[in-house]
């Protein structure tokens, strides 16, 4: 009895760390597009990893990089969030954006944690398309 009350008790205890990452990732990736949507470019990138910040050097051309590569991001008329998940010891954010025209794109966010908290390592383009289809 004592063992299921544990393993109860700690699954449990998984389960709410998890919804708290979760919780603390998506916090971060939504504050990032709030930033860009009012071209606040200098905040969106503290949310972005060291590496991304040394591979743009400067929040401007962080800034001209989502404009030109990612508008669904720099502009979007919706936000979703889909599922967390790890692979290969990396955890990856999937998140469905619909753009000013209507049309879904659904991109997956590397995320690395840090001493100072969750950060974004990258974005992939996964597709245009319905991901509840």
């Amino acid at each position: 009895m004592r063992r299921v009350l544990l393993a109860v008790l700690l699954s449990a205890g998984l389960a709410a760390g998890a919804q708290a990452q979760n919780a603390e990732i998506e916090a971060n990736i939504q504050a990032q597009i709030q930033a860009f949507k009012a071209d606040d470019f200098a905040t969106a990138f503290t949310y972005a990893s060291p590496n991304i910040q040394t591979l743009f050097r400067t929040p401007e051309n962080f800034g001209a990089m989502v404009r030109n590569g990612y508008p669904m991001v720099w502009r979007p008329a919706e936000v979703r969030f889909l599922e967390l998940r790890q692979v290969a010891g990396l955890w990856w954010q999937k998140v469905m954006v619909v753009d000013a025209d209507g049309r879904v794109h659904v991109l997956d966010y590397q995320m690395v944690q840090l001493e100072n908290g969750w950060k974004i390592n990258g974005v992939q383009l996964l597709g245009n398309s319905d991901p509840s289809a």
